[in-house]
């Protein structure tokens, strides 16, 4: 079977974890493939994400990895044997990786935690505002490579929108709702629907607002979303060259302490809607 030239997050993310199990085992590469019964080479493809592993190979390699895990093991069984080649497909080739990483990400999400200080999160934003987003981050792009953007971008919405969408909490900070990104009209229309957005079941929307006293987390912007199992939780953030997946224990107890802390700092949902409500009649 051919190596993958590109491997995408999701596969990467399951390379990775089976290289940890490894690691935890306290046995080499070559240990394991002789476990295994393949050579070494067959284990550092699969652990750099450039070949697959079946479900029967990735059970084994668990179990000499004593990997008590029962659902880890079932939820890396999962990644594995999906062939899921969903709407963003469509855009491979046309669209830089990341883009496509991030909807793979939200498809497969059990939840979704997103912390906004600049700039609405993208699940919210209207095509208005994520249109000027896009034409001033990239001003040398034609109109065409904007509406590439811009159509993905609302697409992504069906993770919070369509059928079965997944339980989703953004807390934003009140400056990302004052800046007029788009304009006094299409920042009242971006307002209004988030109020519209906040009322859904499984939406909660919470706004840090000017006002706190003490509040050192402007820098904290983040999008956090749920794994199958804890573990395999993923954290998003803007890097300078691109978007960072960062997935360690570590990292991700990090973020989840520093999203508690946003959250705790935050209005309770009626309040940030009545916060949004005012910030629209003054628009």
């Amino acid at each position: 079977m051919a190596l993958r030239r590109e491997p995408t997050a999701r596969q990467l993310r399951l390379a990775h974890e089976l290289r940890r199990l490894r690691d935890a085992a306290g046995l080499t590469a070559r240990e394991a493939a002789a476990l295994l019964g393949v050579s070494p080479v067959q284990i550092s493809h699969i652990e750099s994400a450039l070949a697959g592993v079946s479900e029967e190979r990735l059970r084994r390699l668990a179990a000499n990895y004593a990997c008590a895990d029962a659902e880890l093991v079932d939820a890396l069984v999962a990644m594995a044997t999906d062939r899921t080649r969903g709407w963003w497909e469509e855009y491979r080739g046309v669209l830089p990786a990341a883009y496509l990483d991030l909807a793979e990400l939200d498809h497969h999400a059990t939840f979704r935690h997103d912390v906004a200080v600049i700039h609405v999160p993208g699940l919210f934003q209207t095509e208005d505002y994520a249109r000027a987003l896009f034409s001033y981050m990239n001003p040398e792009f034609p109109d065409d490579e904007v509406d590439l953007r811009v159509t993905h971008r609302m697409r992504r919405k069906v993770v919070i929108e369509g059928p079965g969408p997944i339980p989703y909490e953004a807390v934003i900070h009140e400056a990302a709702l004052r800046i007029k990104v788009a304009g006094r009209v299409a920042t009242r229309a971006q307002l209004t629907r988030i109020l519209e957005m906040s009322e859904a079941d499984r939406i909660t929307v919470r706004v840090v607002p000017f006002a706190l006293d003490d509040f050192p987390g402007a820098g904290s912007a983040m999008v956090h979303v749920g794994g199958a199992v804890p573990r395999l939780d993923t954290v998003v953030r803007d890097a300078p060259h691109g978007t960072a997946f960062l997935d360690s224990e570590a990292q991700l107890e990090h973020f989840r302490t520093l999203f508690r802390r946003v959250k705790e700092a935050s209005l309770s949902p009626e309040q940030s809607r009545d916060l949004i409500r005012g910030l629209a009649k003054e628009l």
